[in-house]
């Protein structure tokens, strides 16, 4: 594997990687607190949870707002640096806001339904769900962009392994700091 395809794949995939921490940072921070509701508004199936109190529209929503503002900032960027070219994606192709809006929905849904699976299994929120916790939001991305941009199914799996790397590092640290209750 040579480093500019690990280079233009996290390139791709930071903005949904800073996306998928600002739903913690609202809730440390108490941003949003008249959207810290729950979606599933506290419902359950068979006695189970349908999601759990921990899945709020301040999270959903913030991981939009975020996620679109953050694609717009990098398909800006990516006008210097072409890294599209790498990994045979056409950023100038898509409108950003659009293409944002759906890679964030990706996120949202990608969390919400293995959130969902996790309530299935009587796991509770936090228990570790490994590998799936850690990539929840790579299987949504690539079920809702897949069909539109079509890159090849090995950077897909770049981007599986590289996020799972990333995001065991950094829920440690943000574990350390307080921001997390879990380690992965």
């Amino acid at each position: 594997m040579n480093l500019e395809i690990i280079f233009a794949t996290i390139f791709f995939f930071l903005p949904a990687y800073l996306a998928n921490a600002v739903p913690p940072l609202l809730n440390r921070f108490k941003i949003g607190e008249c959207l810290a509701v729950p979606i599933d508004c506290n419902k359950t199936i068979k006695g189970k949870e349908i999601l759990g109190s921990h899945k709020t529209w301040r999270g959903a929503i913030g991981t939009i707002v975020i996620g679109i503002l953050l694609i717009v900032l990098f398909f800006e960027l990516n006008r210097n640096f072409h890294l599209y070219e790498v990994i045979n994606f056409n950023y100038l192709d898509w409108n950003p806001f659009i293409f944002g809006f759906i890679f964030s929905l990706g996120i949202v849904f990608g969390d919400l339904f293995f959130a969902f699976v996790k309530r299935r299994l009587f796991l509770k929120p936090g228990a570790p769900f490994i590998p799936f916790d850690q990539t929840n939001y790579v299987f949504g991305i690539f079920l809702f962009l897949q069909s539109f941009i079509n890159l090849d199914l090995s950077i897909w799996f770049v981007i599986f392994i590289q996020t799972f790397i990333i995001h065991v590092l950094f829920n440690r640290i943000g574990y350390l700091l307080g921001l997390h209750n879990a380690k992965w």
